[in-house]
Formats: C-alpha cells, structure tokens, sequence
C-alpha cells in the first residue's frame, strides 16, 4: 500500500480537526502535542516518547516548571504590552486572548494556580499596577523600557521649556528680592511717647516736604520687604497701567480683585489655542476616509489624546473610533441647550445658549458655571463651541 498524498483528501480532513484549540484535558506540555480524543491521548501517554520526556522530568521537575512559567510570563505580558499598551484592562480579557493561540503555554503547568494568583503576583514584582473591583481584578502595563524612558524625559523638558514669560519673570523678581533680602534684616518703626518737657512751650510740628518723602519712602521699603515675596508679576502691571492711564480723579476707582480679573479675561481673550477637543462634547464626523458609513455623522468625545486626537463614540451605532481634530467639527444646538467653551478667555466654561446669529457666524451664550456664573458673552464663533453630551 502507498504512502498516502501529501494533500489528500484524509491528510486535509486531519488537519481541519487540528486546527483551532482542542480540549485541555487532551494536551501534554511535556511533548506539546494535542490530542483529538481519549484513545489518542492514552495513546500518547503509552508511547516510548512520551515515556522518556516522563523520565527527564522526573529528574529536575522544578527546572521544568520555572522555564514553563517563564515562558508563560513572558508571552503573557508581551501581548499585553503590544496589544493594550498601558491602558488599564480586565485581565481575563488579556488571558482569552492569550490562549486563543493554539501553541500556547497552559497555566495548569506553571507554578499559579489561578488567574487570580498570577495577577496578584504581577502587582507584588511591580510588573503591572493590579487592582480589584467588584467586575474583577484589572491589570495595567508599566512600560520601563528604555526608549519609554527617554521619551517621558523629552516630554518633561519640553514642558520646562514651554513656560510662559509672565512665569519666568515672576521667579526672576522672586529670586532677585530674596538675594536683596539675604543678610539684612526690617527695620521696624519705634513708637514713643509724646512728652511734653515744658509746659509752657508750644507744641510745634515740622512739614518738612522731604522729611515727610523720606518717612513715606522708608514706610515703602518696609513694607516692600514684608509683601516682597508676595508680589506676583499680574500686579506689578496693574500698578503700572493704572498710572499711565491718566484716568480723572473724580472717576470711582476700581478695586484690585476687579482689576487683576480683568487682566485676566484680557489675556485669556487674546490667547487662543490651536487645539479644541474636550471631553463629553459632541462633535461631526466630516472626513470621508472613512466611507459613507460615518461621514456627517455625530459622536460624542470620550477621551482626548496628545491634545489633537480623540477617542468618539458614533451616537447611532455606537462603535468608537480614534480621529484627529481635522476629521471633526463642533456642533451648535438649538437655543436653550447647553454648550462648552472650546476656545478664547472662557475655554472650558459651560453655558446655555441664548441665540445664533447666522449673519456672523457666532452664538451668545450665558455662563452658568465657574465664578463667571451669569456672565453674557457675545459673538463666540462657531468653531469655539460644541454641543455637550
């Protein structure tokens, strides 16, 4: 009788049947070999291979157990590292993913027992960050590679680097008032009674213009000294444009906190951003990359990546995609809806949308969030507000 054919059609059906996961209890790590049926399996266990495999783990079965264990540690958190990254993830999600590979290591010939145990032991050796809730436990990737590393370290300096002028001229006026203040100490004023040692004499008092200019500028130093560490630079400028100014006396003065709020509106007006995306917000899907099936379609932003992507869920069918900024749009509701600020001095400000005017493409909305609560604001484009979810 011939050798049967390569491809024939009983080589073919054997493989069909091999293919994909077989039942547990049919499998032998030792060999690795998985067995269709029973009788293959008490087959298996009778030959002279696996007889020998047998004899070698008789002889040191705790190296064998550590390189299975290894081998499964190993596999198991280079899938998660690949597949989730540092997201955190349910771990029986990451282990079904694991063993729908055929040739994987079974957990039944490492040294854990359970899952559960060998989750509890990852967040004891600091490989994941582990916790429990009432779904079950939850693993999240520490990535410690090196290139990681380097990257978080790019990422811190260039923050460092990003600072504004206003914060680096405050520290340089904080730096350079304790460097006038090392070594000297406040004079603080002496007060005396005022005794009269004749009584006949007159008491007699001395407007001396400069003496009292040297009283005024001493009582400044001291209490410059005191304040010194104090000083933010927003309040420096307020002093100076309130003296070049050149408003009327007879106009009531404003109060300082008035004053600082609206530098600060001021700044926030001028400065604009060239991201937009919030969290919670509804937005319009505009690309057509994506085929018809998700042009113009509305989604509802569930988390912000790197400032300029997003995660959205499709409101109709509910799938999440990950989309730059410049695949999507805000959306104005009607009158009467809430609405966030996405730009301009009141970014991340909530309110309610009071009117549209479609002739300068802006809306008016009504703050009722923030210590702003009960403002009205005008003329906010269109692409600096969204509809919220």
């Amino acid at each position: 009788m011939g050798k049967p054919d390569f491809l024939g059609p009983k080589a073919i059906a054997n493989r069909i049947k091999a293919k994909g996961l077989q039942k547990l209890r049919w499998y032998c790590q030792m060999c690795q070999k998985q067995c269709r049926d029973e009788n293959g399996f008490k087959c298996h266990c009778m030959s002279e291979s696996h007889q020998r495999q047998l004899l070698l783990a008789s002889e040191n079965p705790q190296q064998f157990m550590d390189y299975f264990s290894e081998q499964f540690r190993s596999d198991f958190l280079e899938l998660l590292r690949r597949r989730y990254g540092t997201k955190r993830v349910h771990n029986n999600a990451v282990y079904n993913e694991y063993i729908s590979h055929r040739e994987h290591i079974h957990m039944n010939a490492t040294r854990w027992e359970t899952l559960t145990d060998f989750t509890k032991w990852l967040g004891r050796e600091g490989l994941c960050k582990v916790d429990e809730t009432p779904k079950g436990w939850y693993i999240q990737y520490i990535d410690r590679h090196p290139e990681t590393i380097h990257r978080q370290q790019e990422q811190e300096r260039k923050k460092k680097q990003d600072l504004d002028d206003e914060e680096k001229t405050a520290k340089f006026i904080e730096h350079q008032v304790r460097r006038g203040l090392e070594g000297k100490e406040l004079e603080m004023p002496v007060y005396t009674e005022l005794n009269r040692e004749n009584k006949e004499e007159k008491v007699t008092f001395n407007l001396n213009k400069g003496a009292s200019t040297s009283v005024a500028a001493s009582s400044k130093t001291s209490v410059l000294g005191q304040n010194a560490l104090k000083m933010v630079d927003r309040t420096v400028k307020r002093k100076a444009a309130a003296h070049s100014s050149g408003q009327p006396k007879e106009k009531k003065k404003k109060s300082a906190l008035d004053e600082i709020m609206e530098l600060e509106e001021e700044t926030k007006r001028t400065s604009r951003r060239d991201y937009w995306l919030q969290p919670e917000i509804i937005v319009k899907i505009v690309t057509i990359k994506l085929g018809e099936k998700y042009h113009q379609k509305k989604a509802v932003v569930k988390e912000v990546i790197d400032k300029y992507a997003a995660i959205v869920r499709v409101i109709d069918s509910g799938h999440k995609l990950k989309l730059d900024q410049t695949h999507l749009e805000t959306v104005i509701p009607a009158p009467g809806k809430k609405v966030m600020v996405l730009n301009g001095g009141y970014r991340g400000y909530e309110g309610i949308l009071e009117s549209i005017n479609e002739k300068r493409f802006s809306v008016t909305i009504t703050i009722d969030s923030g210590p702003l609560r009960g403002r009205r604001v005008e003329d906010i484009q269109y692409e600096d507000v969204s509809k919220l979810a």
